[in-house]
């Protein structure tokens, strides 16, 4: 476990300085990666997203108000499928989002950003930013689910992301929770369970959630099987936001130590020899 760097103000009280300042989530949904931040001290404030009649292309935020800026584009136009469509000359159906989220971060100004997507996704470009590209599946931390996404990391000061993960994977996995998984059924891999169909409730366990997780939300069954499905699985969450804690509190640490090096005296032009 990373060691917390903390601030004094005067009175004595301390503070998590690396996770001082608020984070945008942009495309939330209903906000899996958010809870994974915020579980780690974060104050997120969730941008707007079309599931709550929200539209990202008309958002424009405040320059400097956010430390952060977290969030996946929606990934169905840098799936597989989307590309042999793209090869045979068939329009996507669904806009690449990917340059709003790069608008929004140019516009925000952060001291960092986080873009989760599918494998296939091209890496941001935002200019002032050094940009890394993480590659992490659900089931290196453990876990049951093999879901394997990109963590695209970009930072003023050129911080990186370093994953704590399992020693072991499990050997008998399950597919990826897909959103669409219960209108079209199971998709198939090695190394994977019969493609028995699975529940929501099991769906929900297999995103790191509580069995009974929106059971209250006023959705479709079909509905709460997308949603859960678009969002970050809650334990990849965690690992995620414990990196980019850690990746502040080292950046944090190198400006402490720069800071406290004395500047080099130097010698008057007419000193004698």
């Amino acid at each position: 476990m990373s060691e917390d760097v903390t601030s004094s103000p005067p009175g004595g009280s301390t503070a998590p300085a690396a996770r001082s300042g608020l984070v945008l989530s942009l495309f939330p949904g209903i906000g899996l990666l958010d809870m994974a931040f915020e579980e780690a001290g974060f104050c997120v404030v969730r941008g707007p997203d079309l599931l709550w009649g929200g539209d990202v292309r008309s958002f424009n935020p405040p320059a400097g108000k956010f430390d952060g800026v977290i969030g996946g584009p929606p990934c169905q136009s840098h799936s597989p499928l989307m590309w042999l469509n793209r090869a045979q000359g068939v329009a996507p159906k669904h806009p690449d989002m990917t340059p709003e989220y790069s608008r929004v971060v140019a516009a925000a100004q952060p001291r960092w950003f986080l873009m989760e997507n599918s494998p296939y996704v091209p890496t941001p470009d935002v200019p002032g930013y050094t940009v890394t590209r993480n590659v992490l599946n659900n089931r290196w931390l453990g876990e049951l689910q093999n879901r394997e996404r990109v963590f695209c990391f970009g930072s003023a000061d050129g911080a990186w992301l370093h994953f704590e993960t399992s020693t072991f994977d499990a050997i008998d996995t399950e597919p990826a929770v897909l959103a669409s998984e219960l209108t079209k059924g199971k998709p198939l891999g090695t190394r994977q369970r019969s493609p028995r169909k699975r529940t929501l409730p099991e769906l929900a366990e297999l995103q790191g959630l509580p069995r009974d997780f929106l059971e209250e939300a006023p959705f479709t069954v079909e509905g709460k099987c997308r949603v859960i499905g678009n969002g970050v699985p809650l334990p990849m969450g965690r690992a995620v936001a414990a990196a980019v804690v850690r990746a502040l509190d080292t950046s944090l640490r190198a400006e402490r130590s720069r800071a406290a090096v004395p500047a080099k005296a130097s010698a008057p032009l007419n000193a004698e020899a």
